[in-house]
């Protein structure tokens, strides 16, 4: 799926946020990663399956 050299993670991979941007749209929370993968701006993820990942923001400890 990938044209890149090297290629990007796949989106079934680990690291799949690492791969290039395709089509970015901050006006609407959301990018298109050239794995398949959406992005959105709170961190949750839609991968190609259809599967849906949660948000996964760092959580801050309280000083």
């Amino acid at each position: 799926m990938c044209p890149h050299e090297p290629a990007c993670p796949d989106a079934e991979a680990p690291d799949r946020e690492a791969a290039r941007t395709l089509a970015s749209h901050p006006e609407q929370g959301w990018s298109l990663l050239c794995n398949g993968v959406v992005l959105f701006e709170d961190t949750g993820e839609l991968l190609p399956s259809g599967a849906a990942i949660a948000p996964h923001r760092p959580v801050v400890g309280a000083a």
